[in-house]
């Protein structure tokens, strides 16, 4: 009996949808969004889901302490990793080229 009710128990919770499966990316920029918008939004995702929101806080330029609140979904902080890696290849390889020599 107790394995007939583990069976059932396990069929019923495979069978149940996943809240997050479904979940569309935020209508708004994340940035944009409160802190207690982006908490009710992440609940029931997984930190690892693509659209679970993640904040970092970042210097200001020109401040010892003000700081900037940069929010993005997890696909979008990966598209930003991406870009920024790009662009550091690219100046790293720029700086170690040889110098063109323009004189003749």
């Amino acid at each position: 009996m107790l394995t007939i009710l583990t069976a059932l128990a396990l069929a019923v919770s495979a069978a149940a949808p996943d809240p997050a499966a479904d979940r569309a990316p935020p209508t708004r920029k994340p940035s944009e969004m409160t802190p207690t918008e982006i908490k009710a939004y992440n609940v029931g995702l997984a930190p690892a889901h693509p659209y679970y929101i993640k904040c970092r806080k970042t210097l200001e330029i020109g401040s010892l302490v003000k700081k900037n609140r940069v929010c993005h979904t997890n696909e979008q902080w990966k598209a930003v990793w991406a870009k920024e890696n790009q662009d550091a290849r690219q100046t790293a390889e720029a700086m170690t080229r040889a110098p063109v020599n323009h004189s003749n």
